[in-house]
């Protein structure tokens, strides 16, 4: 399994860098950093999910996911690293039909909401934004493998819908967007 911690302080970070994967060290405000962080901070609101009542099969879905952001996270930590796979995306896109299939088409905006399963959902959908946009700020100055772009994306259109699924299941239904609300 390669190195196991002993002692969780270093002290080697104390002068604002920290080492990558790959034994070289950046600084914590890299753009490299700012990405894998940002996965790490999405897999923690999943995880979030997860503590919340869910449907067995969700739940078994969102831990699988858990371990591919881990993977995510390590790709992004190791330059030039390659975890998450095409076959990786296309599992999220048939996860995303399947869901997706049982549910209404939109014809309104959605607020985050619609019970606490489903505003878990909405808050790890953000940070998997956030985690993208990272990503993608890095893909601007350092290589980064298409699959990962990818599956931050498709991850966060899933866990939208999912949020939707919830929100049916839970009882509470979807929180619609009120545009017309300061007329008259």
């Amino acid at each position: 399994m390669g190195n196991r911690l002993s002692k969780i302080y270093t002290r080697t970070g104390d002068d604002g860098s920290t080492g990558l994967g790959d034994g070289s060290r950046v600084g914590k405000d890299a753009a490299r950093v700012a990405a894998y962080g940002t996965v790490d901070e999405a897999n923690s609101c999943i995880g979030l999910v997860l503590a919340a009542p869910l449907p067995e099969d969700v739940r078994d879905l969102l831990t699988a996911i858990q371990h591919q952001l881990f993977d995510l996270g390590g790709e992004l930590c190791i330059p030039g690293h390659a975890a998450i796979l095409d076959e990786d995306v296309e599992r999220l896109e048939r996860h995303l039909d399947r869901y997706n299939e049982a549910l209404p088409p939109l014809k309104d905006f959605i607020l985050p909401g619609g019970g606490e399963a489903a505003a878990r959902c909405h808050l790890a959908r953000t940070v998997v934004r956030r985690a993208e946009r990272e990503t993608v700020a890095l893909a601007r100055v350092e290589a980064v493998r298409p699959q990962a772009l990818r599956y931050l994306n498709r991850l966060s259109d899933l866990l939208f819908v999912l949020a939707r699924v919830l929100a049916r299941a839970d009882g509470h239904g979807e929180v619609l967007w009120r545009h017309e609300r300061r007329k008259g």
